[in-house]
């Protein structure tokens, strides 16, 4: 043998690379699926975050002293 690959029938390559194919697509598909539960959590984080202020805000109107003229 010269460091050539003996050829053997069609078969297992074909079955190899649809198996690569899958893999790929799962592991596109799961990173995907990450990254759109990581913005979920960041925007969820993000309202949060605002309700707490704009409370905090609505409480402070509510409690400041009224000046008088």
């Amino acid at each position: 043998m010269t460091g050539e690959e003996v050829s053997g029938p069609a078969g297992p390559k074909l079955i190899r690379l649809v198996f690569f194919i899958g893999a790929g697509v799962i592991c596109t598909t799961a990173i995907n699926k990450w990254r759109e539960y990581e913005r979920n959590t960041i925007i969820q984080q993000q309202q949060q975050q605002q309700r707490v202020v704009e409370t905090h805000n609505s409480s402070e109107s509510v409690t400041a002293p009224k000046t008088l003229k």
